[in-house]
């Protein structure tokens, strides 16, 4: 069975700002705001999105990228239960779970920086991050210098060739996978990662979790370099960010072309999108209104794992200035914004749905001598007494037990759903279903989401009572 991501659609969410969170962390308690995200997980469903790329969410003290605990979710948005809570109520609809890795550099409240400031050179964490001199001192007052981001000198640089560092980082990967159950990482700032370190990182994730995916935040550079079997699985695809809205201004769409041809080798592997929370809307950044719709046409049909930024769904703008990146993460409900909803919001949703395997079938007619059962482009009316003699289990290898049973005599390919992989394996092979479909299963979410990959019209054979199977019946065209 192919890894879930190679056949992903994100979403992407900020939810500092989504949230309208402090923007200072001065709160003496957890706030109750992942209450108001859970809300966000149908939309994000219906949207036609597979994964969920949402960050920063740990304990920091201002925009969320200046840590202070890797262990404990940011009390503005929440508690550790909390996050627990959301991960697992996005797996239940279908949708897989990044976060965001800031593993770089921390904030200056981050307990190993707040120990050498007190402790000096007998602190044992001096070793910790990069450039500690004690012969001199920083910016900040401190009585030592150091290595720090970019010149931020807020964000102390690790220093992740420090084995004691290393353990630290990756023991906080394993309690995220065993606490919150995600399925990946965003790695900041990847491009200036120590490659042993995620070499590392790739070869102990892999024993954690299957099929667990690493992503890296890379601007520039030859992508190749950390897309490979023993680094990363992807990086963010910022030249074709550029490409996509600079070959609509300047209608010049050899630079689109010119991108693909040259990534070509690693292109299927990118993360690819029009906007994030660090680069203006793309409602923003184009001159004409209506190439959104092209734009978005070539982000899902190019090569790439395509990511839709939150609130760009409804062609919102935003720009960021010299002090600030507040506009970029605004404070959106979701009740006003699908007001909003309209052409653009569609065609994203249309492009999305198809690609992730989540067409969702209008409702069937009513039938009355037959069954209007349906694969995705081919009809197949069924007579209402209808049979099958074998049910098919997709556990294992799936591809070749749907081919063996294509071959079979049976009229009806009768499914048998019974967990997240088999829901998985249904999208990323309904593309061979070449005969009607009948879902054999008894649990609602299950056939709810099989519902959502299926590209067709099934029918239901299971023990799950009217009452429950009507709803899905109206909304996905189920035959009962």
């Amino acid at each position: 069975m192919k890894p879930w991501y190679q056949k992903a659609v994100f979403y992407h969410i900020y939810p500092l700002g989504l949230l309208g969170a402090p923007k200072t962390n001065h709160e003496a308690s957890a706030a109750c705001r992942f209450d108001e995200l859970l809300q966000w997980i149908p939309h994000i469903r219906d949207l036609g999105c597979t994964a969920l790329y949402i960050g920063p969410v740990f304990e920091s003290t201002g925009h969320g990228y200046d840590t202070r605990d890797l262990h404990l979710v940011d009390r503005r948005l929440g508690t550790n239960e909390d996050f627990k809570n959301f991960v697992d109520q996005c797996h239940q609809h279908g949708i897989r779970v990044a976060v965001d890795a800031v593993f770089n550099h921390t904030g200056r409240e981050f307990p190993a920086f707040r120990d050498i400031q007190e402790k000096k050179e007998a602190s044992p964490y001096k070793d910790w991050y990069r450039g500690v001199n004690f012969g001199w001192g920083s910016p900040m007052g401190d009585s030592f210098g150091y290595e720090a981001w970019q010149g931020h000198y807020e964000l102390p640089c690790l220093n992740l060739q420090n084995p004691a560092v290393r353990e630290y980082l990756m023991d906080t990967v394993k309690f995220w996978i065993d606490t919150f159950h995600i399925d990946g990482l965003r790695l900041d700032c990847a491009n200036v990662l120590d490659f042993a370190f995620m070499k590392e990182l790739r070869s102990r994730t892999a024993s954690m979790k299957e099929d667990f995916w690493l992503m890296g935040e890379v601007i520039h550079g030859e992508y190749g370099r950390w897309v490979n079997g023993e680094m990363l699985h992807s990086v963010t695809n910022y030249e074709l960010h550029k490409a996509l809205y600079s070959g609509h201004n300047d209608h010049n769409y050899f630079e689109i072309a010119h991108n693909v041809k040259r990534l070509e080798s690693v292109g299927r592997a990118l993360y690819t999108f029009t906007d994030n929370h660090d680069e203006d809307r793309i409602a923003s950044k184009l001159r004409e209104p209506d190439h959104l719709f092209p734009v978005y046409q070539l982000l899902f049909t190019l090569p790439g794992i395509p990511s839709v930024y939150y609130g760009s769904e409804w062609g919102i703008q935003g720009a960021r200035t010299r002090e600030s990146d507040e506009a970029l993460r605004p404070a959106l409900s979701l009740k006003d914004m699908e007001q909003k909803t309209g052409p653009i919001t569609d065609h994203i949703a249309a492009l999305a749905r198809a690609l992730g395997g989540a067409v969702i079938t209008p409702p069937a007619p009513q039938h009355t001598n037959e069954l209007p059962a349906a694969t995705e482009k081919l009809p197949f009316p069924l007579p209402v007494d209808v049979s099958w003699h074998t049910v098919v289990d997709l556990t294992g290898d799936a591809e070749e037990t749907l081919t063996a049973a294509l071959d079979s005599g049976e009229t009806v390919l009768a499914l048998r759903i019974a967990s997240w992989d088999d829901v998985q394996a249904l999208a990323d092979y309904q593309y061979m279903l070449t005969k009607p479909v009948c879902f054999v299963c008894d649990d609602t979410q299950l056939l709810e989401a099989a519902l959502r990959a299926y590209q067709g019209r099934a029918l239901y054979d299971g023990a799950l009572p009217e009452d429950t199977l009507l709803p899905l019946c109206a909304k996905y065209g189920l035959l009962l």
